[in-house]
């Protein structure tokens, strides 16, 4: 049976389609972003359910010095990334993974990397720009303090998990998230992030970054009366960051929070 007639309207109807509606690749994938004439690769995790929703929060995700290097994969096999991998489902949201390259920190350039593979995510996918949210551990922890400090519009909340604030000697190349010549960094940060939901978390044992370096920003934040929680870990060395992705409470309490 021949029905010729069909097949231009179809055709149409094909054609027309929105982009939204065409099949979006899901899970991790691969990506690269240019900075300063430089390639960086880096990962986008996408839900499976991608196409579902209009509009999906978003998280950037700073890894911490052992993940730093240029395969743009070994970042996710450390804290958030293995948290999505156990159960995607505590996780709705676009997530960006970029990698700091190596003996680098997340400060100057690969920060601005990293912000670059946000913005260039939420350009490629369905972004909700009043959720976005900021997270690291450790050298990454450091990160999300540094530029929550710089960049406090972008962000809807941020949580620093076993970072620091201040000078760290013990990690050679740290930058202060205050520049020196602003004043005391933790009253001056503490006034700058005042608004910004924080959630700060550390184990009690930690010997790689002493637990001083997230009591003190947190008894600032208090000072200041800011939006901000502290979390520590009794028992926990440094690896602080399992407890934390794995809390229902944080992850309630991340996704409820709207850009102000």
């Amino acid at each position: 049976m021949r029905t010729p007639a069909l097949a231009g309207p179809v055709l149409l109807l094909l054609l027309a389609r929105p982009v939204s509606a065409q099949r979006v690749e899901t899970g991790f994938l691969d990506r690269t972003v240019t900075v300063a004439g430089q390639s960086y690769r880096y990962q986008v995790y996408v839900p499976a359910d991608y196409a579902t929703r209009p509009r999906w929060p978003v998280i950037l995700f700073l890894h911490g010095a052992g993940e730093r290097g240029t395969d743009g994969l070994l970042q996710t096999t450390v804290g958030l990334g293995p948290a999505v991998r156990r159960d995607a489902t505590r996780f709705p949201s676009i997530i960006v993974f970029p990698q700091a390259p190596p003996d680098s920190q997340w400060v100057g350039t690969p920060a601005e990397m990293a912000l670059a593979a946000l913005r260039q995510t939420m350009r490629e996918f369905q972004a909700d720009p009043d959720r976005v949210y900021l997270t690291g551990l450790s050298m990454g922890g450091h990160g999300t303090w540094y530029l929550a400090y710089r960049h406090a519009e972008l962000f809807a909340a941020v949580a620093p998990i076993c970072g620091w604030v201040a000078d760290f000697p013990r990690f050679p190349g740290s930058v202060p998230v205050v520049p020196a010549d602003s004043g005391a960094p933790l009253p001056v940060m503490a006034r700058r992030l005042a608004r910004m939901p924080i959630w700060i978390f550390h184990g009690e044992m930690d010997a790689v970054v002493p637990v001083s370096a997230s009591r003190e920003p947190a008894a600032a934040l208090k000072a200041a009366s800011a939006d901000a929680r502290y979390t520590e870990f009794l028992g926990i060395n440094h690896n602080s960051w399992d407890a934390a992705y794995g809390s229902d409470e944080f992850v309630r309490w991340l996704f409820t929070q709207r850009r102000r």
